[in-house]
């Protein structure tokens, strides 16, 4: 089972963040979230803090470009095996410094990734 990190995670059901925790628990991953408001989905608690986690294997971006700026040193230092951008998250300049820190990273949905047993 993989550990993954959502940033942008949201207590709002409706939200593709949400969607994406519970969806992952429900494949068995361990999930560790951070969003704006601390909460809890399912048996998740989402974190303001940015915790320094151990072994992250997947961090998964729910955060415009903008907004992912205050992460770039945060998710580089947890050394990840690789960053997923869902849609909308796309970021250039976060691919360069992700790409300098041989951090694997790709353009893809969780949510798609789970569903067609493709996230590995």
């Amino acid at each position: 089972m993989k550990n993954t990190l959502v940033i942008g995670a949201s207590l709002k059901e409706e939200r593709y963040s949400n969607k994406a925790i519970k969806k992952l628990r429900n494949y068995k991953h361990s999930v560790k979230a951070i969003g704006l408001r601390e909460g809890t989905v399912l048996d998740v608690s989402i974190e303001k803090e940015k915790n320094s986690y151990k072994d992250i294997d997947t961090v998964t971006l729910y955060l415009n470009p903008k907004r992912q700026k205050e992460y770039y040193d945060y998710v580089i230092s947890l050394q990840p095996k690789r960053v997923i951008f869902n849609p909308g998250t796309e970021n250039n300049e976060f691919y360069e410094l992700l790409k300098q820190e041989n951090i694997a990273y790709e353009e893809s949905c969780t949510l798609v990734l789970l569903s067609t047993g493709q996230y590995e």
